[in-house]
């Protein structure tokens, strides 16, 4: 229900964001006449970025479980309005002059027109009505504002009536859906119910496969390339100072898509986004380079161009695997960054604007076939060609496209690998650097971009990404480095530099060459590809230290740049390698030096094979029947486990934990059937309220006794319970429970050193126990980080069962359950089992003994088998004598 109601509550959010933008623009429309405005131009263009702001909060926190044109619709509108209240908030502060508004608005609004038309043609064939009239409305809004800027007569009034049309239907339908938040649904307008997605089906996709804001970063192309492709059609004369709005904000959306994509464990995706930001960055910088603040005409780098192409056309190759046509679709990009290697100026003319022109075009058809497919699935894009050409090599081996490929080595995260992406960044910001740069005049050069975005914010990004999966070399040299590009990127290439060499830049220097030098250290212990690639980036800070105090040898700045981007262009693609081919992997190295201990050790580790093939549980359980200990998840937390009929194994599972004396093991079972050859040493309340309770997160303490013997532990029987009692639990696992059907009866134990948190994540198995496991059994993170409830049920006969812990199954469900067995039992309704027991002196169910009400007292928190010394909180739920059977 709460997520129910924050999907209504985003969904209200988003839609009233909408209407509140179209009002706004609506009353201005109505209101202005061709020689002023009724809304000053400053206040519309704060007033428009708010609200931008607002509807791209909807848009990022929209729901799985919402349609998915939601985010979509969302996220361009506030692109649209973000970028038109730029350039209304430029020409009221008179940065713009009031004749470039037409020029500056006309390349943004197409494209907006174009893509909004086809979101409304896809939400009308997926009779998604509210979607249809707002996206309708607003292209054709955007398609009569062109005109009125044209002639100021002839299309203010269409517009705002269009506008209109959005005000009144965002307003009922958001209005709708937040007094439904509001009620909490007992509440509805006719006609706001949310459609909900279709659990499986034609139109439904795996978890790796959703990606909502995909349908976003191809807006933003189209953006880009409307902007830079209008002025080869002669819609505006020239590439100008009012166009940068439009670009950064292409390329802040897609830094975005980027992000959101990681999130999406979607590393393909969110790299070439993140490749499209660095573009549209630095085509907003040259542009901005021609305001008569500056009146500059940069030269480009040749090499940075045409290195970007490479990495392009590599991408390009790999995303194949996702569907030929997002290949095909990023080639497009690779034919972009060499026309615009073969123009010096970097001008963005002739060839370059042919491409965009293309660009745009296929934008436009990828946005319409992937907005379809991401709802419906039906148009085909070559999804199975790369798989089908991969089988036809027998020494490739195309590795399975889930989410268990981007576990971080501690832990879980919920993002997807990054470091493809940050190695390629590190190969452009290398390359961009080996031109040579006039001290006096450095932005003549067009490096700045490059080193700052590329280099600085993109590095940073990865950075971040790389902390929150554990990683904390990769996080720490990734955001080392990004901090070194910006700097260094705005000193030496942004004109803050200037002649000044000295002492005072040199010390700053030296502080991140002594940071490095433990990044590199670090590197030692991760592997060769990594210690290089920090040695490398060593060199570079050195040649940076070189230049500010004036001993730069001739040529040894560009020679380590160009190492450093060979050794990082090898990450780049043994990363994109590595993460498609199972067999074979381009290899890292091993690390050059190595601990011994846990992690560290010299041998590789235990098999981790994952949960939902059955083909790896029979693998665990061979190593089981062969004496080994494994980590298996459950429906609580991870445990380290052992056959009870391999003592050995048992015993081995007991002095892997440290301090283990006070924490006993416990017994589990499949199905109560396990416990079959022993029913007869039971109690058969006991019995009923086994049969009743489980399989759940349930464990029962019961009486120790000679039942025990039936399943082989032999001596290693002193390490389960203690001498008076022992905890039993058949768990509410599916892979726990066909484990222990293969294996038997196991015994059970904390995945964790004694005294450590609870285990919560394969990869946490080994990282925790090192060698002393042979193998974990790998189902992702733990549904639930709660323990099961402990209950004691060695004074059950007696009509009281205790509390030792209180986990996951509360103690008034315990309760009940436990209640309804004794009802069972006082009225006559015995376990078919034990009726021959009817005629054998038995406790009397009636015995005022029964009624007797025992005081609680507090216990700990403690293992599933307490120490003898602790007392459970005994709770009396003997039947009342009014619901004992007549004599």
């Amino acid at each position: 229900m709460a997520e129910l109601e924050a999907e209504s509550l985003h969904f209200s959010v988003g839609i009233l964001g909408i209407s509140g933008g179209s009002l706004l623009l609506l009353v201005n429309n109505y209101g202005s006449s061709p020689e002023k405005s009724l809304i000053p131009h400053t206040a519309l263009g704060v007033l428009l970025l708010i609200i931008a702001a607002l509807l791209a909060y909807s848009g990022v926190r929209r729901s799985l479980s919402q349609s998915r044109l939601f985010s979509s619709v969302c996220l361009t509108v506030s692109a649209l309005w973000g970028g038109s209240g730029l350039v209304y908030l430029l020409v009221g502060e008179r940065v713009l002059g009031a004749t470039e508004l037409r020029t500056s608005l006309v390349p943004g609004l197409a494209a907006f027109t174009l893509a909004l038309l086809i979101l409304a043609i896809v939400s009308l064939f997926q009779r998604e009505v509210v979607f249809f009239i707002i996206t309708l409305s607003i292209s054709l809004a955007c398609g009569h504002q062109i005109a009125g800027l044209s002639s100021p007569g002839f299309g203010q009034s269409a517009t705002a009536a269009c506008y209109l049309l959005v005000t009144l239907v965002g307003a009922y339908f958001g209005c709708g859906r937040l007094l439904s938040f509001i009620t909490r649904g007992r509440v509805e307008a006719p006609g706001t119910r949310l459609k909900k997605r279709r659990a499986g089906g034609q139109g439904s996709r795996g978890p790796e496969d959703c990606n909502d804001v995909v349908p976003v970063g191809l807006v933003m192309n189209l953006l880009s390339a409307s902007v830079l492709a209008c002025p080869l059609l002669a819609v505006v004369p020239q590439l100008s100072a009012g166009h940068v709005p439009w670009l950064w904000t292409a390329a802040v959306f897609q830094l975005g898509v980027c992000v959101l994509s990681y999130r999406a464990m979607d590393s393909l995706t969110a790299t070439f986004y993140g490749f499209t930001s660095i573009l549209h960055f630095t085509e907003g910088y040259r542009a901005l380079l021609t305001a008569p603040s500056f009146s500059i005409l940069p030269s480009s780098p040749v090499p940075f161009p045409v290195v970007f192409s490479v990495l392009f056309f590599i991408l390009a190759l790999f995303s194949c695997q996702k569907s030929l046509a997002e290949g095909l679709y990023q080639l497009f990009f690779v034919a972009y960054t060499i026309a615009l290697a073969a123009q010096p100026s970097l001008s963005f003319q002739a060839g370059a604007q042919g491409v965009q022109a293309a660009i745009f075009v296929v934008s436009a058809v990828m946005l319409l076939i992937t907005s379809y497919n991401m709802l419906a699935n039906r148009i085909p894009t070559g999804e199975g060609m790369f798989k089908a050409l991969v089988m036809r090599v027998s020494n490739l081996t195309l590795r399975p496209r889930d989410r268990q490929l981007h576990d971080p080595y501690l832990g879980y995260s919920r993002y997807a690998d990054a470091e493809v992406l940050g190695h390629a960044c590190s190969v452009l910001a290398a390359f961009s650097i080996t031109s040579s740069v006039e001290e006096r005049d450095p932005l003549v050069v067009l490096v700045l971009p490059w080193t700052v975005v590329a280099g600085g914010i993109l590095q940073l990004l990865v950075g971040s990404v790389a902390f929150s999966r554990g990683k904390t070399l990769e996080s720490t040299a990734f955001i080392l480095y990004g901090v070194m590009w910006s700097v260094w990127g705005l000193t030496r290439y942004g004109g803050l530099y200037g002649d000044t060499r000295g002492f005072n830049v040199a010390v700053g220097i030296i502080s991140f060459l002594l940071f490095n030098s433990l990044v590199t250290v670090g590197a030692l212990f991760l592997n060769i590809a990594w210690f290089l690639y920090a040695a490398t980036f060593h060199l570079i800070i050195i040649s940076f230290l070189l230049d500010a105090v004036g001993a730069l040898p001739y040529g040894y700045d560009i020679g380590v740049s160009i190492v450093f981007g060979l050794v990082s262009f090898y990450c780049f693609l043994s990363g994109l390698f590595n993460m498609t081919f199972l067999t074979p992997q381009l290899p890292l190295g091993r690390a050059l030096v190595r601990l011994s201990g846990e992690g560290g050790g010299g041998r590789d580790t235990c098999p981790h094979v994952p949960a939902r093939k059955a083909t790896a549980v029979h693998q665990i359980a061979e190593i089981m029947k062969s004496g080994g200990i494994c980590g298996m998840p459950t429906d609580t937390v991870y445990v380290l486990v052992a056959a009870c009929n391999r003592p050995e194994a048992v015993e081995k599972a007991y002095r892997c934990k440290q301090q283990a004396q006070d924490r006993p093991m416990s017994l589990w079972v499949s199905s109560i059937n396990q416990l079959e050859p022993v029913r007869s040493l039971l109690s058969p309340l006991l019995w009923d309220f086994m049969s009743a309770a489980w399989p759940s997160s349930i464990s029962m303490v019961i009486p120790r006794g000679p039942w025990m013997e039936v399943f082989g532990l032999g001596e290693s029987a002193k390490h389960i319970g203690t001498p008076q009692s022992i905890a039993i639990r058949n768990p509410d696992c599916a892979v726990a429970t066909h484990l222990i059907n293969l294996v038997g009866p196991i015994a059970v134990t904390s995945a964790n050193p004694t005294g450590e948190a609870d285990t919560t994540h394969h990869n946490q198995v080994y990282a925790k126990l090192g060698d002393k496991v042979d193998g974990v059994l790998c189902d992702g993170p733990s549904p639930e980080n709660s323990a099961s409830t402990v209950v004691d049920c060695t004074k059950i006969e007696s009509g009281h069962i205790g509390f030792f812990r209180v986990g996951l199954i509360p103690k008034s469900q315990v309760l009940q359950i436990f209640e309804d067995v004794q009802k069972r039992h006082s009225h006559g309704q015995i376990n078919p089992g034990f009726e021959t027991d009817l005629t054998e002196p038995g406790p009397n169910l009636t015995d005022p003994q029964r009624h007797t009400e025992q005081h609680n007292t507090q216990s700990p928190e403690s293992s599933p088998v307490p120490p003898a010394t602790q007392s459970p909180a005994y709770i009396d739920t003997s039947p009342h004598p009014s619901d004992s059977p007549s004599p």
